[in-house]
């Protein structure tokens, strides 16, 4: 559905690390014990933000279209389930932001979890809610399933094993598709990286260490899996009144290496919060691509 969420997890992160430049050491270290400052900061700066944003897009967004009574609808089949990916990483990744948040106030595990967690989770409800009084839309129950498979793999690996082994990430690559409809794909790279299905990947990115504990391989050195999709120009293969025959619409599956960011070591807080919010996207490196219809391809660079 919407991948501006990605947008506002990233907007989100780069204002707590600006926070106080004058101490930033300090101010980034996360608390050793309960801040409750940085508590009641974080309590206020999350409500706010997500008022004005809730807020601006009943304005901005919804506004343009008409209102109905509440309805669901079912759109799982739509653009070859990459929208689907799109709420699972945001959710991910708001929930990864959520807890990080928490964790830098100095509140225990259970408090992260409880309430940082599903940061995600509850954001993009309110936004399914306001979808669901759309005409243009509807409230979706697989969009929901998406947005609660996100916020459990955050949960369920700190559950499990106290650290994130395996993190969603993403990418992006300009296609020809966006030209061919701009109105809904976006014109230009601002506006395609966002919305055109069609050059967008989503990987899960696990870290070689984490698993091989006595291993030598350094310890940000990832292989990663993803998905992606091209040849869509609707969300379904319909042909909107012969505008879009023949779309030829594939999925694709990947395979390649990666970099946690987030375990390059260094002593400094804001190279860590830096390689924190870098760490969202996937690092181009050489990476196969298994597509049903044309076999086996290798790509020397991938975005």
């Amino acid at each position: 559905m919407k991948i501006f969420v990605f947008v506002l997890g990233l907007s989100f992160m780069t204002l707590l690390s600006y926070q106080a430049q004058s101490q930033i050491q300090n101010v980034l270290k996360p608390s050793d014990t309960l801040n409750s400052t940085r508590l009641q900061t974080v309590v206020i700066a999350e409500a706010s933000l997500a008022a004005v944003t809730l807020v601006g897009l009943d304005q901005l967004w919804y506004a343009d279209y008409k209102r109905s009574s509440f309805k669901t609808i079912d759109d799982s089949s739509e653009w070859l389930q990459m929208d689907k990916l799109g709420h699972v990483f945001s959710s991910y990744q708001l929930g990864r932001l959520g807890a990080n948040v928490m964790n830098w106030t100095g509140s225990g595990k259970k408090s992260q979890l409880l309430y940082g967690s599903t940061l995600g989770f509850s954001f993009l409800t309110a936004v399914e809610i306001f979808d669901g009084f759309s005409e243009e839309w509807g409230f979706s129950w697989t969009d929901m399933a998406a947005n609660a498979a996100g916020t459990g793999l955050y949960v369920g690996q700190e559950l499990l094993w106290d650290e994130q082994r395996i993190t969603m990430k993403y990418s992006f690559h300009s296609t020809r598709f966006a030209s061919q409809r701009p109105d809904k794909l976006g014109k230009g790279f601002s506006e395609e990286f966002l919305k055109d299905y069609n050059g967008q990947t989503y990987w899960l990115s696990a870290n070689v260490h984490s698993f091989l504990k006595s291993s030598k391989i350094p310890k940000w050195i990832n292989v990663a899996v993803g998905y992606g999709a091209e040849g869509m120009l609707t969300g379904n293969d319909e042909n909107l009144n012969g505008r879009f025959p023949n779309q030829n619409r594939q999925r694709h599956f990947y395979l390649s290496l990666d970099m946690d960011l987030s375990r390059i070591e260094t002593n400094s807080h804001l190279l860590k919060t830096i390689f924190d919010v870098l760490n969202v996207i996937k690092v181009p490196f050489p990476t196969l691509d298994f597509n049903g219809k044309n076999g086996i391809k290798l790509h020397y660079i991938y975005f």
